[in-house]
């Protein structure tokens, strides 16, 4: 399932530009790296609930 690969690279680089993000925040303390890994981890997690819950529905569909 390359679909599924492919989720899960993007996931993981979007958690890691997350993380950079608040990396850069404590070297700088710059308050903009903050809230742009606060926003990345966000929608990343909203991304992610979406993308199981799509899952989740296919394989519930046989069962109906």
């Amino acid at each position: 399932m390359p679909g599924i690969l492919l989720f899960r690279l993007v996931f993981g680089l979007l958690l890691v530009a997350g993380l950079l993000s608040f990396a850069m925040y404590v070297a700088t303390g710059d308050v903009r790296w903050r809230r742009r890994g606060i926003v990345i981890v966000k929608w990343t997690v909203i991304a992610g609930l979406g993308f199981f819950a799509v899952i989740a529905l296919e394989r519930l569909t046989p069962l109906l």
